[in-house]
């Protein structure tokens, strides 16, 4: 009787050990390496400076926007136009970044929802009355929707501008661009005063932790926001068919492939600690992986970045064309990307004893 009342205690012990919070300092798995050394390394020289470039991005957009809107003529469309473009390529390295005020404000969702829905848009337009923050007019603002708007709403440059004579369309384009402003600079704003110390001390591997976060929204945009959104979906990887409207950039036609090699330099940079615009490196996944004796692992994960990159190189500059004319090659670019899904997500945190913190539900 007394072995079985024991056996019954520690059952029970094992029991209630193995149920405490993940967030308990029971349940926290450390290793030695330094993991504020990390956060620091991506807040100062990644996240800080790539919100810096895209401020004074979006502060170029919106001169050149002023100047469309004062006067609607070919030179301002073609200043606005680049400047559209410059400001979007630097969107690439901070969409992955949802943490803190962006996670707060869906700040990803109201920069790069695409398709762009432009019934949505010419409702809007035509009512002059709208809430550009309401989450009904996500994919009504925003780059696509931008790019619908310099490109999308007739069939030439000529008939454009001629769109460009109701004001409604010109109140729109300034009230969208003056939008994506305002939000980068509350996320900016934020880390440069109190998110920044609170985001380097979150160290602890736990499921709250910035550290564990982190490393799950740098996956999860790989994963859907480069792989999934910019080639599967509109490769029909996901579908019964190919989707080429669903090209990033699907208006102006000839960018999806830039911003999609900007996204993988990208996040082939976070991985790394490659400082923004800049040959210095940091502390990072690549080093902590070498730290817990796993540079094979670390090295993988690189190579397979460039096998990536070499796949999308091969592809045309209009992703649309591409799917339209030879769509295998966007396929095999997606299942490029894919290899590293499976390093990041599954080895990658298994390195780290960090757990997935959201649902895979693309079918892959």
């Amino acid at each position: 009787m007394i072995k079985k009342f024991f056996l019954i205690a520690v059952v029970f012990l094992v029991y209630t050990c193995s149920s405490s919070s993940d967030d308990s300092p029971e349940q926290e798995k450390k290793d030695s390496f330094d993991r504020e050394a990390v956060l620091v390394n991506i807040a100062d020289n990644i996240i800080i400076p790539s919100l810096e470039d895209l401020s004074q991005k979006l502060v170029s957009l919106k001169v050149d926007k002023d100047a469309f809107v004062a006067t609607p003529d070919q030179t301002n469309l073609d200043a606005l136009r680049n400047s559209w473009l410059s400001a979007y390529k630097v969107w690439q390295y901070v969409e992955m970044f949802n943490i803190g005020k962006a996670e707060e404000i869906l700040y990803s969702f109201q920069m790069n929802i695409y398709p762009v829905s432009v019934d949505d848009v010419e409702a809007n337009i035509d009512s002059g009355s709208y809430d550009l923050t309401h989450v009904n007019n996500n994919d009504a603002v925003g780059f696509p929707t931008v790019d619908y708007l310099l490109y999308g709403i007739a069939a030439d440059d000529a008939a454009i501008l001629v769109k460009y004579e109701d004001v409604k369309y010109l109140n729109y384009l300034s009230d969208v661009i003056n939008q994506m402003d305002s939000l980068t600079d509350e996320v900016l704003n934020d880390w440069n005063t109190s998110y920044r110390a609170t985001f380097i001390s979150s160290t602890s591997n736990t499921a709250s932790s910035a550290y564990n976060k982190l490393v799950n929204d740098f996956i999860f945009y790989y994963e859907k926001g480069l792989r999934a959104n910019k080639i599967g979906t509109p490769a029909g990887n996901f579908s019964a068919d190919p989707l080429p409207d669903r090209v990033e950039a699907f208006y102006n036609n000839e960018v999806s492939k830039t911003l999609t090699l900007e996204a993988l330099t990208a996040a082939e940079d976070f991985f790394n600690g490659k400082a923004y615009a800049s040959s210095s490196t940091g502390e990072s996944y690549a080093t902590h992986l070498k730290s817990l004796d796993n540079s094979a692992l670390q090295a993988l994960i690189n190579n397979q970045f460039s096998g990536a990159r070499q796949k999308i190189n091969e592809l045309e500059n209009s992703f649309s064309n591409q799917i339209n004319t030879d769509n295998t090659k966007m396929t095999q670019a997606y299942d490029a990307l894919q290899l590293n899904v499976v390093s990041l997500k599954v080895d990658m945190l298994q390195a780290f004893n960090v757990s997935v913190d959201y649902v895979d539900a693309d079918g892959d």
